[in-house]
């Protein structure tokens, strides 16, 4: 069984790797199944052994993205003091490497495809384990859900339990701040808006949103 594990996971690595060489020579937009297939060395009916379509692929060879995102996040909390600041620091690490490759993270957060996106979280990380960083138990399963709603409410509900903002609020801030980075990140693809000024006006508005919500003292780190 294991040999079996091993044998599949070094040949998805095959085709994300030659999805990763297309990508960086062509783009994001260029990748197609044919061409995947053939750098890999591989015709297209081998590929779909391993991935249901063309979404199945990019998601997973996106996913090793989120592991630079990961530990930079490690940085980015080492003089978090509380919930609050956890909840500010994971928006500005994930607006730092959502926005600067926003083709893989639109790839990770909004994907076609036909299961439910831990699904195929998991199923990632089961084959590539290596690539999970490990924090607390609170910031870990926010890091293994794929679906961006239920990954905001992890550092959210943080907030509640240390009394910051209301529980009925919860959901709230929790959409409104989403809103703000979806919108954010569909203008960032259109080219329509530069990386710093997304990443500091999804910030500012963030932050005018929590203040909105606000029960309890908060002094903003900037």
């Amino acid at each position: 069984m294991r040999d079996k594990k091993s044998q599949k996971k070094n040949m998805m690595l095959k085709f994300i790797n030659a999805a990763e060489e297309i990508i960086e020579e062509s783009g994001f937009s260029s990748v197609k199944i044919r061409d995947v297939a053939k750098k890999a060395g591989f015709n297209s009916a081998t590929l779909y052994n391993y991935f249901e379509n063309l979404d199945h692929l990019l998601f997973y060879t996106a996913m090793r993205s989120l592991k630079d995102y990961a530990v930079a996040l490690k940085l980015y909390l080492t003089d978090a003091k509380n919930a609050m600041d956890i909840f500010l620091k994971v928006w500005e690490c994930f607006c730092d490497f959502a926005y600067d490759k926003p083709e893989v993270y639109n790839a990770i957060f909004f994907p076609n495809l036909d299961k439910h996106f831990e699904h195929y979280v998991d199923e990632y990380y089961e084959y590539f384990p290596e690539d999970l960083v490990k924090f607390d138990e609170n910031i870990t399963t926010m890091l293994l859900k794929s679906d961006i709603t239920e990954r905001g409410k992890t550092t959210v509900s943080l907030c509640v339990e240390e009394g910051f903002i209301r529980e009925e609020d919860a959901e709230k801030l929790n959409d409104m701040t989403l809103l703000i980075f979806e919108g954010m990140l569909k203008r960032v693809l259109r080219n329509q808006i530069s990386y710093d000024d997304a990443r500091n006006n999804t910030m500012e508005y963030i932050k005018n949103i929590v203040k909105v919500f606000l029960i309890k003292e908060y002094e903003f780190y900037y």
